[in-house]
């Protein structure tokens, strides 16, 4: 694993199309084939990735694959892993990014002796503005950990975790994160046509607005507490929408739909397959 060169995809969907995207933009770029099932998918994979290999057939993307990195939905899992199983004797490292999927049920279905990392990335790795958490196997060694964080990191930031359970969490605010600002922005472009702005003029005010509010935050050496205190004048208009909201138990709501998305990942780690 010291001069890993080749990269098998498992399945052929958003999140494979943006690592190999933000791969191609790497300096060296590694050498791609993926596989996925479908004829007009491949098709397409294909003209969009001229560079790269594609095939319908899993085990031959992976048999002399350097590293494997597992896109398909938790519920094929096991049974793809499974048929892997057989021509993974050279041990390449796997890269699951299937949300629930523990290492231990991988293992099971891949072999014991598979360096594994799971990594729960979101759909902003499509324009190359993940926030994706990883969490390593003791098999997998440094020079491991640095090819995993090299794939993730081409289509964001990411951040290493030693408590496995903790990705739960991590599915829960940033993998399905980006659905809950997209609720926020649908109630806030409804709410502002219903105060009598165009579509399109509130369609572009919450854009830029969502857009803005994350650029400062992270630009700012306060915390989404005090940034929003400084917006929310006493007596103001952002004071009397902020009351509203928290009247409405705004906070606790979104940490039962936080918890609800947890137990939801739980929950498919832990079927019975």
């Amino acid at each position: 694993m010291d001069s890993p060169n080749t990269l098998a995809f498992i399945g052929g969907g958003n999140m494979t199309t943006a690592l190999v995207l933000g791969l191609q933009r790497e300096p060296t770029p590694l050498s791609v084939m993926i596989a996925e099932p479908s004829d007009l998918r491949r098709e397409q994979l294909a003209a969009l990735f001229p560079n790269a290999r594609v095939v319908a057939d899993n085990r031959e993307a992976v048999r002399h694959a350097d590293v494997v990195i597992l896109a398909v939905k938790p519920q094929v899992l096991p049974d793809v892993a499974r048929d892997l199983r057989s021509v993974l004797s050279h041990q390449p490292l796997i890269i699951s990014i299937a949300a629930g999927i523990t290492t231990s049920r991988l293992a099971d279905w891949l072999g014991e002796n598979q360096p594994i990392v799971r990594a729960m990335p979101n759909t902003p790795a499509l324009v190359g503005s993940a926030a994706t958490g990883l969490f390593a196997t003791p098999r997998v060694d440094a020079s491991g950990r640095d090819l995993a964080e090299r794939v993730l990191r081409s289509v964001g930031l990411v951040t290493w975790l030693e408590d496995e359970s903790l990705l739960d969490a991590v599915t829960a605010l940033s993998g399905s994160g980006p659905a809950y600002v997209f609720l926020l922005m649908e109630a806030m472009e409804a709410a502002g046509e219903q105060l009598g702005l165009k579509s399109d003029d509130a369609r572009l005010l919450c854009l830029q607005t969502v857009f803005g509010a994350a650029k400062l935050a992270l630009e700012s050496e306060d915390g989404p507490a005090r940034l929003r205190e400084k917006v929310t004048s006493p007596g103001g208009t952002t004071q009397a929408a902020i009351e509203v909201l928290e009247r409405a138990n705004f906070r606790e709501l979104m940490e039962h739909a936080m918890q609800a998305a947890a137990n939801r990942a739980r929950e498919l780690g832990g079927d019975e397959t």
